[in-house]
Formats: C-alpha cells, structure tokens, sequence
C-alpha cells in the first residue's frame, strides 16, 4: 500500500479498507504528507478518530504508530528552501538506495523528532538555500544535524504480523522529476515485498506517457481533470 495522503477524514467504511491492510502485515509506503494522513475533526464519534494525526492515544496517530512520526513543522522554509537528499553511509549499501545517485527536490525538509529505534534512516534531508538543484547547502542549525528524510522500519502489527514500511517525507508531484527518487520508491516496492534479490542495478524509471506536474500549493491544481483522464492508453 502506497499513500499520498494528507489530512483525510474518510468514512468509517472505506477507512476500515486501509486499516485492515495496515495490520495485515503486507508492506507499506508513505510518501510526504502520509505522516499527517488523517485528521478527524468533523467525525468525533468514529472509533478510527484515534488515528488522527495528533492523536494522544495512540501518540500520533497513524503516522506516529506506523511510519515512526507525525506532522512536526516545516524544518525548511517552505517554497524558499529545497531539499537535497544525503545518503546516510552507514547504510549506501541498502537495496532500496540501489543505482540512487542523485535525490533533490523543490519541497522543503520536514520535521521529524520521533523516529523510534528501529527506524533506519537511510537518507538525511539537506536544506538548501535556493530553489535550484545548483544551491549551496544552508549554513547553521537546519543542517547540524540533518533531518532523516527516507527511513525503513517493521511495524508490528495488531495481528501479530510484521510488515516492512519505507517512510520519506519527499513526494510532492514535483519531487517526484527526480529519477533518484523514483527509483528509491520502485526499489522499496521491491524491498517491501521481500524481493529485492530482484532489484536491478538500476531500476527503470522512465515516465509513462507525459508528466507535467504542478507546483505544490493551495489552489495550483487544475481544474476539471478527474481520475479518467490520467487512464493509460
């Protein structure tokens, strides 16, 4: 299960879906705003409004109980300060950073404070002072230490089962022309299912068709497009 999600309420019956994949044991990927993907503010009633992001019981929600964290902050300055991803050289030889050489985003680093021991971080988040994969690392605080920006951890399940779960907190539309980036996540697919023996040296990562995504933001969407309209021919 892979999810792009951020600050959803949904129905106590579609939401029952995710939560019964979550204690299936079966692996999970969180991409950016996952860590903060549900908010029930409309709902009290609904026996999932623990899961909500700041949730006290359990601490964090679902992202504190299955990534490892929740929403923090915006570490970086948010539209001024991209993100350079640093792999972390105690684990450079990880399938999941297999044929990863380059990982930068225009998104800022987030926040993280509390990663539990099990959490490996596997790339650090370097904030940058500019817009542009060229800009100079910022200098002070925001980069000493750097944030953990991709880790890997098992989640010990309701059931009994263990899943294996990749969280970064990159993957807006736009992190997502970085084919570092893209061939992390394909590489963690692989991980979470346990296949990475079939993990190539370097992962196709080719776009399918066109992609033009818009700027992160309120309000940049398009409007009129539905889900249909992105159907593979």
């Amino acid at each position: 299960m892979v999810l792009f999600l951020r600050f959803r309420e949904l129905p106590d019956k579609q939401m029952k879906h995710i939560v019964d994949f979550t204690h299936s044991g079966k692996p999970i990927i969180g991409l950016r705003t996952a860590t903060h993907a549900f908010n029930y503010s409309r709902n009290k009633n609904s026996k999932f409004r623990p899961l909500t992001f700041n949730s006290g019981k359990p601490p964090g929600g679902w992202g504190g109980v299955v990534l490892g964290d929740t929403w923090l902050n915006h570490h970086g300055h948010h539209g001024r300060e991209s993100t350079r991803g640093v792999i972390n050289p105690k684990h450079k030889s990880h399938p999941v950073l297999t044929g990863v050489t380059d990982i930068w985003g225009p998104t800022d680093v987030y926040g993280v404070r509390t990663l539990p021991k099990d959490a490996q971080v596997i790339v650090h988040g370097q904030v940058l002072a500019g817009m542009k994969p060229s800009a100079k690392p910022v200098t002070g605080r925001k980069n000493e230490p750097m944030m953990p920006l991709v880790w890997i951890r098992s989640f010990q399940t309701e059931t009994g089962k263990t899943a294996r779960v990749l969280a970064t907190t990159m993957g807006a539309s736009t992190d997502l022309q970085s084919a570092g980036l893209r061939r992390l996540l394909v590489n963690g697919c692989f991980w979470g299912l346990k296949m990475e023996k079939k993990i190539p040296a370097k992962s196709d990562v080719t776009y399918v068709g066109a992609y033009k995504p818009t700027r992160f933001g309120f309000g940049s969407y398009v409007k009129g497009v539905k889900p249909s309209d992105h159907a593979l021919e």
